[in-house]
């Protein structure tokens, strides 16, 4: 660009002026990219930080009922529950339930999710069939497991059936069996649904990893888990994370449509101890200290698992 200045005789002459420099397209973009997220974060700040911040402030009040008078309690909530055996035992099943449930799930499903990538005959029909209890709603799952594990249920005329009614048992209602019981409920649960994830993941693998290392003398076996698990590993250790989470918060809706925490406590998981504390023995103050004290499990869990498979986020 040029303009016309006047010299000191008088006379006109030229001079360049450098164009001014466009603003930058990254800073604008950045700009609508944080407009656009601010209604998913005013979302998140109520409805996730909110409620978790009121956990922790409920924890250290005596409030007993949703409309009795209130006091603060400080850490008399937490000596309670740390004095309670009720608790220890919910945490001696929730820590069972965990170790069991969580790695047979995981292992199962991977198998599974890798069967169903190398596309076998009837396939995708497999698939449809893993994602069946995944469909089923959380009462009419209880109602299978109900009618298959009850005293005169599927179980035990089986076991009638062929011999072995020595073996029958009122499944539910021993204290033996009714905390295996909820741990095969949730397996069955999961298994599908994380199955199918694997699937999907796994399908993106290439196909010349797996025909190299069979043509090197290596059976599935050996393919499925030192080949194609290391490329996938990542993925496994986000679906551990959330299954550890749905085990560990979720199990207290099969333990209620179940066994209700019984025989006695040998049922009873922390998140089923935070609703019955909250919603039947009406004391709110023990109920958030049992779930500040999950949350932390929660939190040292996810921890762990990140640590083990070594996510990079």
């Amino acid at each position: 660009m040029t303009t016309l200045t006047t010299t000191p005789d008088g006379s006109a002459a030229r001079r360049s002026v450098p164009p001014s420099s466009p603003a930058p397209a990254g800073g604008r973009r950045r700009q609508g990219g944080t407009v656009l997220a601010v209604p998913a974060l005013v979302w998140y700040l109520v409805f996730m930080v909110g409620p978790l911040l009121a956990i922790f402030v409920i924890a250290a009040l005596h409030w007993p009922g949703m409309l009795q008078p209130v006091s603060f309690a400080g850490l008399d909530n937490a000596r309670v529950v740390l004095d309670d055996p009720v608790f220890w035992d919910a945490v001696r099943n929730t820590a069972v339930q965990l170790a069991v449930a969580v790695p047979v799930m995981i292992v199962c499903a991977f198998m599974l999710g890798y069967y169903v990538a190398q596309r076998p005959p009837g396939h995708r029909v497999v698939r449809y069939l893993l994602f069946i209890p995944g469909l089923i709603s959380t009462p009419a799952k209880a109602m299978v497991f109900y009618a298959a594990l009850s005293p005169d249920g599927l179980l035990n005329g089986g076991l009638e059936g062929v011999g072995l009614g020595s073996l029958a048992d009122a499944w539910l209602a021993s204290p033996s069996t009714a905390l295996a019981c909820l741990i095969a409920l949730d397996i069955w649960a999961g298994i599908g649904f994380t199955a199918v994830l694997f699937a999907a993941r796994l399908g993106s693998v290439p196909d010349e990893l797996g025909e190299a290392a069979q043509l090197d003398g290596a059976g599935h076996w050996r393919t499925m888990w030192s080949v194609h698990f290391p490329v996938v590993r990542d993925y496994v250790g986000v679906v551990t994370m959330l299954q550890f989470l749905w085990t560990l918060f979720g199990s207290a809706q099969h333990v209620l449509l179940l066994t209700q925490g019984g025989p006695g406590t040998s049922s009873t998981t922390l998140s089923f101890l935070v609703y019955q504390k909250a919603f039947i023995a009406a004391d709110l103050g023990y109920s958030q200290t049992v779930g500040v004290l999950l949350f932390l499990a929660g939190l040292v869990g996810l921890l762990t698992i990140r640590r083990v498979f070594r996510q990079n986020y």
